[in-house]
């Protein structure tokens, strides 16, 4: 498995590395988690329905392949992509998601908040409010994309969509619960749980 800091990057960009990654990787080709936080950016998963855009007014918004809806990415917003090999690694669909929702429930715990998971709206919550998200592309046997767990960012993008495709849903981040920590370092440790649940 191979860990890739990326720091600030612009989110198609890396969408589009991620694609070429997995379209050329081979069966020997080892596992890569990408860690990074992206320019404010909307976008749009595969059945995204454009209802759940309220008011983004003039802010970019790409028609991605993930799955899921809508959701807002920016700065202060920990970023962690998945490339595995699913069959290699022997998962399917669900247990993924269910192995990077724990491993956002785990980090948290480290910082004493208590989060949990919501198997009819897939994602991390605490108190009731969203604090991660998860969309990910499952193809030729390897999936790409991941989760985003908010950090310390503005929320106010949040309210000019329907989150995830519900309305009224409330976000939250790390920052409101007082603990205050460096978006790359909250990355690594989302991925170390993961490797260590895996």
């Amino acid at each position: 498995m191979i860990i890739k800091p990326l720091s600030l990057t612009p989110y198609e960009k890396v969408w589009r590395d991620m694609q070429h990654f997995t379209q050329t990787r081979t069966h020997d080709t080892p596992d890569e988690i990408w860690l990074t936080e992206h320019f404010p950016v909307y976008t749009l998963g595969l059945n995204g329905k454009r209802e759940h855009l309220l008011n983004i007014g003039d802010m970019p918004l790409v028609q991605t392949d993930r799955g899921g809806q809508v959701t807002y990415h920016g700065q202060g917003q920990a970023i962690v992509y998945f490339l595995l090999d699913l069959k290699r690694l022997k998962l399917n669909s669900q247990q993924i998601v269910t192995l990077l929702e724990n491993a956002m429930i785990q980090t948290l715990a480290d910082y004493q908040i208590h989060a949990k998971a919501n198997a009819d709206a897939r994602g991390v919550y605490v108190e009731n409010k969203k604090i991660g998200s998860i969309g990910l592309r499952i193809k030729q046997n390897g999936c790409y994309h991941g989760l985003s767990l908010n950090n310390h960012l503005d929320l106010t993008p949040f309210t000019f969509i329907n989150p995830c495709g519900y309305a009224n849903l409330q976000m939250t981040q790390v920052a409101d619960f007082g603990v205050f920590l460096p978006t790359q370092t909250l990355c690594e440790h989302i991925a170390d749980h993961f490797m260590k649940t895996l």
